[in-house]
């Protein structure tokens, strides 16, 4: 019976396999977490390293929405592709609080996305999917 951890000529110990798998898969995890940790890194850097994409859109001009009623405006996803066509339209819900003040809405319910209608005569937005109600301000009158 010979003992793998005899020395050699040399005066070195020959590493028993036991040890050798302990280094190879050691450093093969080493390797696996160092591939999976530079997405996630790069992930969370990409916030400092890219502008903002947040800007003012134009919705067109402010005549166009009287004091104290909602009207219906569309306008250009400001991230679109070239064969995105007329789906980057993206229609809106405006508000005009006073002569300064707007509230813009989406087009969706909050339910299950559908969009709503608004109603001058009730003052309410109306989804047509599930009857659900909501406020002039946007809160939940009945529904969804």
């Amino acid at each position: 019976m010979t003992d793998n951890n005899q020395k050699s000529d040399c005066g070195c110990k020959s590493p028993s396999r036991r040890n050798l798998l302990l280094k190879v898969g050691a450093g093969l995890n080493g390797i696996a977490a160092t591939l999976m940790g530079i997405p996630l890194l790069g992930y969370v850097l990409s916030s400092f390293t890219r502008k903002s994409a947040n800007s003012w859109l134009s919705l067109g001009p402010v005549d166009r929405f009287p004091q104290g009623e909602t009207r219906l405006a569309v306008y250009r996803n400001p991230v679109n592709k070239p064969w995105d066509g007329d789906t980057a339209e993206a229609p809106c819900w405006v508000r005009r609080i006073d002569s300064d003040k707007f509230q813009v809405f989406a087009i969706n319910c909050t339910h299950l996305g559908c969009p709503v209608r608004w109603f001058q005569q009730s003052r309410l937005f109306m989804c047509p999917c599930h009857g659900g109600a909501f406020y002039e301000d946007g809160s939940r009158a009945s529904g969804g």
